[in-house]
């Protein structure tokens, strides 16, 4: 009976990436089109959210500053 668990337990892994490379045939992939404007999306995305809390941190800066002086 052991000897069944450990055959059992060998292949899982092998059963596991078959399924994946499945799962991997069915999922839809991104156009270079799409894939280039989602990018563009997210750096927007970063880069305004980065100034927007440069410029929320300078001003809360400033006012700590303007009240402890």
């Amino acid at each position: 009976m052991a000897e069944t668990t450990s055959t059992s337990t060998a292949k899982k892994p092998v059963k596991f990436l078959k399924e994946v490379s499945t799962e991997m045939k069915r999922v839809t992939w991104p156009t270079r089109k799409e894939l280039v404007r989602y990018t563009g999306v997210v750096v927007a995305t970063v880069a305004f959210i980065a100034v927007f809390f440069f410029i929320v941190d300078t001003g809360i800066s400033e006012l700590i500053r303007l009240i402890l002086n």
